[in-house]
């Protein structure tokens, strides 16, 4: 190791610096990713918002970030319409496939019942709890 350079803790992540150099790297490596986000809300007639879905689009994949829909508005389909419009517009931007990631505690059954596939899983993430990857092709 070079003795001119020392590594050192930080408390606040340099993400402008650490970010653009491994997006660099990569498009160095696989090419340009057209990543792109999305985002699908669930609106209120007060205007708030009571749920959504948020991903991006990049290497022709989809990856769902997140999704969340308030209590009392589950088991209503607005989950499966979200999805359904998230999975829609990634394939207008030539996305073949999608992934994401969820806990035991979540809702990995409700992404097997629309395709999704386990292709990986963590136990005792978080302690008594799974932690599930999933993938479906588009």
């Amino acid at each position: 190791m070079d003795e001119e350079y020392e590594i050192v803790y930080m408390d606040e992540p340099a993400w402008g610096i650490i970010g653009p150099g491994i997006s660099d790297y990569n498009t160095q490596q696989a090419g340009d990713d057209n990543g792109k986000n999305l985002c699908f809300v669930i609106r209120a007639p007060d205007q708030e918002i009571v749920g959504g879905v948020i991903g991006s689009t990049y290497w022709d994949w989809l990856y769902i970030n997140l999704m969340w829909i308030k209590d009392g508005l589950r088991g209503r389909g607005y989950g499966q319409q979200l999805l359904a419009l998230a999975e829609e517009e990634a394939r207008k931007r030539g996305a073949k496939n999608a992934y994401l990631d969820t806990f035991s505690f979540q809702a990995p059954d409700f992404y097997k019942k629309y395709g999704y596939q386990v292709f990986g899983m963590l136990d005792d993430f978080p302690q008594g709890h799974q932690r599930y990857f999933l993938k479906k092709e588009l």
